[in-house]
């Protein structure tokens, strides 16, 4: 299919979806357009049956995106970027020993329970899947996604410090997600015992002291290049342009593009580019990405609910489905309440806060690239199953009722 007609029916197709939502279901928007973009995948499949011309195009449309290079690899810059230089750098400065707990100590555990509990609850009701498939799956979808958690909280009502960490964590927590991913997904293929340990530390080191560094220095030297302009189209040349060399640079250089673009975004959008003749320019470019954001959130939904046009066998999984969806809240959970237990202190995060945490971490699309990034073996379709379903119940369920889990929890104090 033409690249065009790709990206004009993929416009089309979340246009419409938008407007039905913002017309006739006022849902918030990401649960609204995930909805419909189900709804939509299943109908498609069920005329498609019936008679293929019909339902020709979205189905053309669904395989020929390819969803994990499209998302990973050109999605993902812009919509963290977004994300982070509109962020409230302040409160996070506040907020960052709770942020960096979560988004390394508490993906590492996330993991290993995750892992741990689906083999042993595969195994009883007699899955067979080795364990370092369900550690696989783990680090999967251990990361909170930072697209999925900033549309579902923009309604919520959530306090403002708990907004920042659960904003903080789904920003900086994908670095060590990805890293764990390539490195299980190594040990796949060599075994425990033939992985070089030494190069896994490098390789951690690399992508993500390297991607800080990175946008450091990209985010430093574009942030004074818009101050130094008072024409707007350059300034915002200049923010795309910045998204554009972390990326590639990030990805030549074997660098995390993730926490190169967060890094680059909260430095250039840290601090005012405004001046005497220029007074609203920053407000400006803040609402230039705020715009980027949301439109390219609801393509990323839509492309998530056609994924189902992809996933014949998905209706297989039914069962692992639901056993991933409590076994992802129970190890979320314990990832948060154990760190809190022995930093209570530290963290000025209450005991209380531990299930508004959990229920607030969304997963979203960078779950489901990573999972079609898996090659081919037994327990693909088990894996890539269980995240869509994950995903699925994570924006649908958990943000129609992240209100009430907020209430609940500050009812019972």
């Amino acid at each position: 299919m033409d690249l065009f007609l790709i990206i004009a029916l993929l416009v089309i197709v979340s246009a419409l979806y938008s407007y039905i939502n913002a017309r006739f279901l006022k849902l918030p928007g990401t649960i609204g357009i995930m909805a419909l973009a189900i709804i939509g995948s299943i109908l498609t499949i069920a005329v498609d049956s019936l008679d293929p011309k019909i339902a020709r195009y979205l189905t053309l449309l669904a395989k020929n995106i390819n969803f994990s290079t499209t998302v990973l690899n050109i999605m993902l810059g812009f919509l963290l970027f977004a994300s982070a230089f509109n962020l409230n750098v302040r409160k996070l400065k506040r907020e960052m020993r709770p942020v960096l707990i979560l988004s390394t100590l508490g993906v590492i555990l996330s993991t290993a329970i995750f892992g741990t509990l689906l083999y042993y609850v595969a195994g009883f009701i007699d899955i067979k899947i080795p364990y370092i498939y369900c550690l696989l799956f783990g680090a999967l979808v251990s990361p909170t996604d930072p697209v999925a958690v900033g549309a579902i909280i923009r309604g919520s009502k959530l306090p403002s410090n708990l907004e920042t960490i659960i904003s903080g964590e789904s920003l900086f927590n994908d670095g060590i997600g990805l890293v764990l991913f390539i490195t299980l997904l190594e040990i796949t293929h060599t075994g425990a015992a033939n992985i070089d340990f030494a190069k896994a530390v490098m390789m951690f080191v690399q992508e993500v002291f390297g991607g800080l560094a990175l946008g450091a220095v990209t985010g430093f030297l574009a942030y004074r290049l818009m101050l130094s302009v008072n024409d707007f189209q350059t300034i915002v040349l200049v923010s795309l342009a910045l998204v554009m060399i972390n990326s590639v640079v990030a990805e030549m250089l074997h660098l995390s593009i993730p926490l190169s673009v967060v890094t680059a975004g909260l430095l250039a959008g840290g601090r005012s580019i405004n001046a005497d003749n220029k007074e609203h320019s920053h407000e400006a470019l803040e609402k230039f990405w705020g715009l980027i954001d949301e439109m390219l959130n609801t393509m990323l939904i839509v492309m998530i609910g056609l994924q189902m046009v992809n996933l014949p066998y998905i209706k297989n999984y039914y069962l692992t489905g639901a056993i991933g969806i409590v076994v992802i809240l129970i190890a979320r959970w314990l990832s948060i309440a154990l760190p809190l237990t022995f930093l209570r202190r530290s963290l000025n995060v209450s005991y209380s806060n531990v299930n508004i945490l959990t229920w607030a971490g969304v997963r979203g699309g960078i779950t489901i690239a990573l999972a079609l990034a898996l090659p081919a073996s037994p327990y693909r379709h088990f894996i890539l199953s269980g995240s869509y379903f994950i995903v699925i119940f994570s924006i649908i369920v958990q943000g129609l009722t992240l209100n009430r889990v907020i209430n609940a929890s500050y009812r019972s104090k």
